[in-house]
């Protein structure tokens, strides 16, 4: 791999406070360098995951039909209509919330090489540590963006598993994807659990002044 491949798989300035990666990475490292708060913005492509997915490859032992190895992967289960020809054509396409499907993080990092996750609601506390090991990032999108994310998925190149539809694995080429917020770092850090802190602690100044 060049020295120019790297560079542009690393977070490269999108606008002045934006950042830009493409997917799948080849430098599994590549989200080491990113930290929460920052804003980023995804280009390539990206793979449509749901719980029923997940429960066939981890719980059932069916290896997934597609290479994962440097994936962003996003929790959805999206509306389409298939065409005449066997394909799919886009409807709505939004995210749901990460949190019931928290358990198989370690898996989809450790053993196939995923590196980032693009939900709502965030990851529980007890993945923070699996991010870490493996330099993965979890992508926060805002709630009821469906139609943006819609326009920002320029095909639906690939399905997989269709007997689960439409909680099949899919493969969406994206372009210029986002905005998204990195909430959960490679470094331990989360936005959730700063929130909660702070929450927690203005709580406690509320509580000391009755």
């Amino acid at each position: 791999m060049s020295a120019k491949d790297t560079a542009q798989e690393r977070a490269t300035a999108a606008t002045s406070d934006e950042l830009r990666l493409t997917f799948p990475l080849t430098d599994l490292d590549a989200l080491r360098a990113l930290h929460v708060g920052q804003k980023v913005r995804l280009d390539g492509h990206i793979i449509g995951i749901r719980d029923a997915t997940q429960i066939r490859i981890f719980d059932r032992g069916v290896q997934p039909p597609l290479d994962l190895t440097g994936a962003a992967l996003i929790h959805t289960a999206p509306g389409v209509r298939k065409l005449a020809d066997g394909s799919y054509e886009k409807v709505c396409i939004g995210t749901t919330t990460s949190t019931r499907m928290n358990r198989f993080t370690q898996g989809l990092l450790r053993d196939y090489g995923v590196r980032a996750i693009i939900g709502k609601a965030g990851l529980l506390p007890d993945s923070i540590p699996y991010l870490k090991e493996f330099g993965g990032c979890y992508f926060a999108i805002t709630g009821g963006a469906a139609a943006l994310e819609t326009t920002q998925i320029e095909a639906i190149e690939e399905v997989y598993w269709e007997d689960l539809m439409p909680e099949c694995l899919w493969k969406f080429r994206v372009r210029d994807f986002g905005p998204l917020t990195v909430a959960m770092d490679s470094h331990g850090k989360s936005l959730y659990e700063d929130v909660q802190e702070r929450a927690q602690a203005r709580l406690r100044e509320l509580t000391a002044r009755l």
